[in-house]
């Protein structure tokens, strides 16, 4: 038993990118691997080193490893051999030429440096503003476009990259100080200089993760590879447990779910094994998406732990006393263990989260960190003896600092600060706890599947255009299964299908079906996961049905926070 009687808290944070590149023609459509790289996973790391006595979970989706390695071979492919790197943003940023003002190219690269936070990033730096005023002017001349400089563009390359820039490292590094300063006709030295910083970045991400593991300030966790909500693999009926009329695809269930959840996992601690250096002990099951069986799976592949929002942990306690298992509700702040399985599971506090996601942007550092640490007291104060809390904050640790000042450095700083030494609270990690133990986990019969927004699969199931999107990958496994079986694949051309297949299963194309998000987004991920499948039949050398080439869904509403992030309830904040 642990001699440390303050209360443990968990903050786990996860990094998730699915993955953009065509594996066809091998073009990144979009670049937020490598921006969220040297903006966010730069700063979470700077932030944790900046304070050796906090704790904190860093979780990552394997594919977003595997797309950050795929970047620095490209950079290093360009160094060496000028073979141009197949993001077309961070091409242009030192290519020899661009494309001339006035044609096509030209307004593309310059819409594509425009996609910011318009108040958080643009509006931040005049020269930046200037130019985003241009672009919007000349957007709407096409008679006088042709009588633009060429250094717009460039200048408007240099200021995206420097916009989207960490902001430890802004404060810190020579070389994005000198260029900020310099604020307009940047050379082809400035470019590559930049492109310098941006490689320097990427590529120290894998050995300060490792070292922060080492030094036990962070554990680093894992999602299953390609980030599949893996209960709906394994069953689409785990929708109805806490959505008993939830309507469902026409497919009643994903062929051979169960091997394809096998094999993300599988494939997921291959790939952090490689990157990191050491097996996960704990799993973010994507989006905190957990069922019984789930758990099973889990921890048929050793993991000690996983977690979800805590509406689920709620819908579980409701049937254990429906069942008679249960006298009344347990405090959510506990680890809990399900049925026979060996997986400890944690839940976070979703109004605590989402305090972070949805509230404090606009809040003074001290003051939001305060009302942070408040509630967490209170938690501690109100638990009873023997209660032995662990207050779980969970979520995304790269989209909710855009919305902050300065990409939330002066909320972390403050909230490692204030934690670090804290009187009644104590950060740690999940490892740890289980290493002490604490006390012992609450035991229940059987976890109410769901994920941590609302408790529910509803996010990624249920709606029409999300149906529709399961009934195009139920029919392309299903041709996959018959081809995988007939013998006409070699086991390499077999190897490269399964991995198609594993893009096509990733959550975030059936997280932006749907008219609640934005129209421009669903189109991007509408396009994204048509491609995928259409390169899956292409690599089992099936042809596309026709209906793969009509539009999936519209979009057109306006969440909070571009829908990019959700409340874990139906209204942020706490209960």
């Amino acid at each position: 038993m642990d001699s440390d009687h303050r209360t443990p808290v968990v903050l786990c944070w996860h990094m998730h990118q699915p993955v953009y590149q065509d594996q066809h023609t091998g073009e990144f459509l979009f670049p937020w691997v490598y921006l969220h790289c040297i903006k966010d996973y730069v700063d979470m790391a700077a932030h944790l080193e900046a304070h050796p006595e906090a704790r904190a979970v860093v979780n990552f989706a394997p594919v977003l490893l595997e797309q950050i390695e795929e970047y620095l071979v490209q950079i290093e492919r360009w160094r060496h051999s000028g073979t141009a790197v197949s993001d077309p943003v961070l091409a242009a940023l030192v290519a020899d030429s661009l494309p001339e003002p006035g044609s096509p190219g030209f307004l593309e690269l310059m819409e594509k440096c425009l996609r910011a936070n318009e108040n958080r990033i643009i509006k931040r730096f005049a020269p930046y503003k200037r130019l985003s005023e241009l672009a919007r002017f000349y957007r709407t001349r096409p008679d006088i476009q042709r009588y633009i400089s060429p250094q717009l563009l460039v200048d408007l390359l240099v200021w995206y990259h420097l916009g989207w820039m960490g902001e430890t490292v802004r404060r810190t590094h020579p070389v994005i100080q000198t260029l900020q300063e310099k604020s307009h006709q940047f050379t082809m030295e400035d470019r590559r200089a930049l492109l310098d910083v941006i490689e320097e970045l990427m590529a120290g991400l894998g050995p300060r993760y490792r070292h922060l593991s080492q030094t036990g300030q962070a554990e680093l966790a894992m999602s299953p590879w390609a980030h599949p909500i893996v209960p709906l693999l394994l069953d689409f009926g785990s929708a109805r447990e806490a959505m008993p009329d939830i309507r469902m695809p026409e497919h009643s269930t994903y062929p051979g779910g169960k091997d394809r959840a096998d094999w993300h996992i599988r494939m997921g601690q291959q790939v952090f094994q490689r990157f990191f250096g050491e097996q996960a002990a704990g799993c973010w099951a994507s989006e905190g998406g957990l069922s019984q069986d789930t758990l099973a799976l889990l921890g048929e592949h050793g993991f000690q732990w996983t977690a979800s929002g805590d509406s689920v942990g709620h819908n579980s306690f409701r049937l254990a006393k429906e069942q008679e298992a249960l006298n009344k509700e347990p405090p959510i702040h506990r680890p809990f263990l399900f049925g026979e399985q060996p997986v400890t599971v944690f839940f976070r506090d979703d109004g605590l989260s989402d305090l972070i996601g949805f509230n404090y942007a606009d809040w003074h550092a001290e003051d939001a960190v305060g009302d942070l640490v408040h509630h967490m007291e209170n938690i501690a104060s109100n638990s009873k003896a023997g209660d032995c809390p662990v207050i779980s904050v969970i979520l995304d640790g790269e989209n909710a600092w855009e919305y902050y000042p300065e990409n939330g450095y002066y909320f972390l700083d403050e909230l490692y600060r204030v934690l670090k030494n804290h009187k009644t609270l104590r950060l740690t990690t999940y490892r740890n706890l289980l290493s002490e133990p604490v006390c012992d986990p609450v035991k229940l019969p059987h976890l109410v599947a769901g994920s941590w927004i609302y408790g529910t699969f509803s996010t990624w199931i249920g709606d029409p255009d999300k149906n529709r999107a399961w009934d195009l990958l139920c029919e392309a496994k299903q041709h996959y299964d018959r081809v995988m079986d007939n013998g006409s694949l070699t086991a390499e051309q077999k190897e490269k299908a399964s991995y198609q297949l594993g893009l096509c299963e990733g959550s975030d194309w059936f997280w932006w079906f749907g008219d609640y998000n934005p129209a421009p987004v669903v189109r991007d991920f509408e396009h994204l996961y048509r491609r995928h499948l259409a390169n899956l039949y292409d690599n089992i050398g099936y042809p596309a049905p026709a209906r793969l080439f009509q539009p999936i869904s519209q979009g057109g509403g306006e969440p909070a926070r571009g829908g990019a992030m959700r409340p874990g309830h139906e209204a942020g904040g706490l209960e």
